[in-house]
């Protein structure tokens, strides 16, 4: 405000009675003794009507605050039931997520320790295990753990949504915390699974940092568009998908024998289900301040498709390296389309959205449209599925330098 006065100032020019009621009344030749930079003028000199045709707002401090209020968010609306919903963000932070330090897993508890005598008898065990797993099965777990390494860029995102950043880094609000506590959680899986393939020894571990830097360098865009609303859905959405893929993951590890990995991904699964609930538990509380509010972005966001936070990796050969890696956790059914309808279908009856009521036209049109997708993506994967198996699409293995190329 204080340059926008001397500018205005100096476009009715020096010698107009109307410049001097728009220089801040702080600096002000009226011998005010005010340090204070206040956003009035004086009333004197410029007219209430004058000021409002100039400036485009009242000339009394409370209305310019509250219009700054309403102006500085995209969605001042969303980031009011946000702001409510803040107590319920501190309970997440002190029922959902665990605690840190020694009363929380850390990936070191499901490794051999290097730090004991018979350190090589472990690793000799654990590289034993290791070696049974298929090179497609380690194709999707490498998949997985470039996914997770790219956390910082996922952080970056929370932090994007209007009225549950934290402005400062350590920000003492309920939202702030949540942020930084989940970061903190999610930051084990990526630790542990890439551990878990260095110690293996089959994979090119250069061939995956470089892929993992490359994602993380490339970013990612779920069109989350600054909503808090948008970025509730996409959570509760991704958090569900990662805990399937990684369960699925576990389950193929333990048909062959790798009782370690087993336990890795169900460890690693169990936080992404909790995570899953307290970002669904989120949007619960959304539709109950703003029903109409959160279908019409849940309803727009499924017009397009959830994106994969992973779908820009390369490793600088590969350009189609992500769907090449999707088509085997397609194949294995570690991650599928039924898995996408599947995860609607949950959201939908998590969300009650078939019994939701009290919402405007437009939104009763939108809930009846979602309602109706799960069954439509089904029998689109189901047809997309069974396409792929009579042009015996799905069986062309594809080389991947994760596992010097090698094809899976």
């Amino acid at each position: 405000m204080l340059f926008r006065g001397f500018i205005l100032a100096a476009a009715l020019g020096a010698s107009s009675p109307l410049a001097s009621a728009f220089v801040p009344q702080a600096i002000s030749s009226g011998g005010s003794t005010s340090t204070s930079l206040r956003a009035t003028v004086d009333p004197s000199v410029v007219t209430k009507k004058e000021y409002q045709d100039i400036c485009g707002v009242d000339f009394d401090d409370q209305t310019l605050e509250e219009r700054l209020t309403r102006t500085k968010f995209l969605y001042p609306k969303h980031v009011e039931v946000i702001e409510d919903l803040a107590p319920i963000a501190g309970a997440m932070v002190d029922d959902v997520l665990l605690e840190t330090g020694d009363k929380a897993w850390q990936p070191q508890d499901y490794l051999p320790d290097l730090s004991q005598d018979d350190f090589e008898e472990q690793i000799r065990e654990f590289r034993g295990q290791a070696s049974c797993v298929p090179d497609d099965v380690l194709v999707v777990l490498i998949g997985d753990m470039v996914t997770e390494e790219a956390l910082p860029t996922y952080q970056t995102l929370l932090n994007t949504f209007e009225g549950c950043d934290d402005p400062t880094g350590t920000t003492d609000s309920p939202w702030a915390r949540w942020s930084r506590g989940w970061t903190s959680e999610e930051n084990r899986h990526g630790d542990l699974l890439n551990k878990y393939l260095y110690l293996g020894g089959r994979c090119d571990m250069r061939s995956i940092e470089v892929t993992i830097q490359h994602l993380i360098t490339s970013g990612f865009n779920p069109g989350a568009q600054k909503d808090p609303y948008r970025g509730f859905v996409y959570t509760s959405f991704q958090e569900r998908a990662t805990k399937i893929s990684h369960g699925n993951v576990g389950k193929l590890a333990r048909e062959v024998g790798d009782k370690n990995l087993g336990k890795i991904c169900a460890i690693i699964a169990g936080d992404e289900g909790r995570h899953e609930k307290a970002y669904q538990t989120f949007v619960t509380e959304i539709l109950k301040r703003d029903p109409d509010g959160l279908i019409k972005v849940f309803g727009d966001m499924m017009r397009g498709q959830i994106v994969m936070p992973a779908e820009l990796m390369t490793d600088g050969k590969d350009a189609q390296l992500y769907d090449n890696f999707s088509a085997v956790a397609q194949r294995l059914g570690v991650y599928t389309a039924i898995d996408y309808a599947d995860i609607l279908d949950h959201l939908i009856k998590t969300w009650d959205l078939e019994n939701t009521t009290g919402i405007s036209s437009e939104s009763e049109k939108e809930r009846e449209y979602l309602c109706r997708l799960p069954t439509r993506y089904r029998k689109l994967a189901e047809r997309s599925m069974n396409k792929k198996k009579k042009d015996d699409e799905a069986d062309v293995p594809r080389a991947f330098s994760w596992i010097y190329d090698r094809t899976a």
